[in-house]
């Protein structure tokens, strides 16, 4: 099976502008294959500006494939659409373009909340100009909210081929724009005939290095020559014929490190360990086998879940972690939020839904309510709850869940992880965070 489509830039028609790619010579286009890299782990770039600015005309330009639909009519994007692809040497993306932050009316008005939903998942943003190089409150307001959510961006002065006198410099004429930091690239483009959009991907890659220090799953945890044990249930939860995406990851991570896996099932890890000549480095498992898992292996062999990885690598580890001292202060009729980040079938035993509930109700013995919200919608005002219980965010890429575990914080509200939680209702926390005392400290 093709996991890709590859589009030859050699080649050029009536609808794909010709552009001279001297940076990014091949784009792949994503196909929704399981191969693909998720969601979560690709770079998010958001375009943001004017209706007309040309932000559905550049993403066609800067791909060369015809993804966003484009219309002389403004506001033509009413909600923002999401684009995987393959960009190099950018690598996996997703484009996100979004409605103009100018749009009227009631309507509108919803629009511009939908793009400004979008600065919680954005990595890198693009501030789109027309032709005219208008720069008013709405764009001043962007960059004080980039740089309040520490988020590079690029201003883009599109459309030069309407304006055939267009000067970058230009832009420092408007209002607000002392605002923005000297060191902000302005890359000159057109979507229309491709000029200046080679610059735009070279501007692109540079701001990605600089911010391409992200930890990886088992930093710290795992060395080169480790054997690592996973422990991985094939329940009815699990997915027919493949791994769940937190132990794929893993998985791989542990192989791009030189360390060595060895992947058994609940029920198979005490003949496992037996067989082996000498204890593994770790054993990683899924965090609704904690119990059974915990009073296998001996005390001296180092446990610790996917589920706490994944806080550890999307959000703030120690934020997760001191939440759960409110736990035991949780009272009859307190209301807890449980939020995934994906949307999934859900079973008679669901952890979100099923398990974790019924644990922490055994637990505290309190007469407590539960919420649940999953994908990409997230509650904005918390103040009805007492406490929120996330999973490890494996669909949700690192700027989305530091927003949503600071939105808490804010909020007063406590925000724990799905491995945490199980953990201390197993009562074996101390020793799954053993792996991180360090960093816990």
């Amino acid at each position: 099976m093709i996991d890709t489509l590859k589009v030859n830039t050699a080649k050029t028609d009536i609808n794909t502008p010709k552009v001279d790619m001297k940076i990014a010579d091949t784009v792949y286009l994503s196909k929704g294959n399981l191969n693909d890299t998720p969601r979560g782990d690709r770079l998010h770039i958001a375009l943001f500006g004017r209706r007309n600015a040309g932000k559905s005309s550049l993403i066609n330009a800067i791909t060369r494939q015809n993804i966003a639909v484009v219309s002389e009519v403004a506001g033509t994007t009413t909600d923002p659409v999401y684009k995987s692809m393959e960009v190099l040497p950018l690598g996996p993306v997703v484009f996100i373009d979004t409605p103009g932050i100018d749009d009227v009316g009631e309507l509108g008005r919803l629009r511009i909340e939908k793009t400004r939903e979008v600065l919680r998942k954005t990595d890198i943003a693009l501030l789109v100009l027309g032709c005219d190089m208008v720069w008013g409150d709405e764009e001043g307001r962007l960059v004080e909210e980039f740089k309040k959510r520490s988020i590079p961006f690029i201003i883009v002065a599109n459309q030069q081929d309407k304006a055939k006198n267009m000067d970058a410099r230009n832009i420092y004429t408007g209002k607000n724009i002392n605002m923005v930091p000297e060191n902000t690239p302005i890359v000159m483009t057109s979507a229309l005939t491709g000029y200046g959009i080679d610059k735009l991907i070279e501007a692109l890659t540079k701001v990605k290095k600089e911010d391409d220090q992200r930890l990886h799953l088992i930093d710290g945890i795992v060395k080169e020559g480790d054997l690592v044990i996973l422990v991985t249930p094939i329940d009815k939860a699990a997915p027919k014929g493949r791994l769940i995406l937190p132990q794929q990851q893993v998985l791989r991570d542990i192989l791009d490190n030189n360390a060595m896996a060895l992947v058994v099932q609940d029920s198979k890890l005490e003949e496992a360990l037996k067989k082996l000549p000498e204890p593994p480095a770790i054993v990683i498992t899924d965090s609704q086998v904690f119990d059974r898992v915990g009073k296998i292996l001996h005390e001296n062999i180092l446990l610790t879940s996917f589920s706490i990885i994944y806080a550890r690598q999307k959000g703030n580890l120690k934020l997760f972690y001191s939440a759960v001292k409110k736990i035991e202060k949780l009272k009859d009729g307190d209301c807890i939020l449980v939020a995934e980040g994906c949307t999934h079938h859900r079973k008679d035993d669901d952890i979100g839904t099923v398990k974790i509930p019924t644990l922490l109700k055994k637990k505290t013995g309190k007469k407590l309510e539960f919420h649940h919200v999953s994908g990409g919608f997230f509650e904005e005002d918390l103040s009805k709850y007492r406490l929120v219980i996330h999973c490890g965010a494996c669909m949700l890429n690192k700027k989305e869940m530091e927003y949503r575990q600071e939105h808490a914080l804010k909020s007063g509200i406590p925000m724990i992880n799905y491995g945490i939680i199980l953990a201390y209702l197993h009562g074996i926390l101390d020793r799954v965070l053993e792996p991180f005392k360090k960093e816990l400290e």
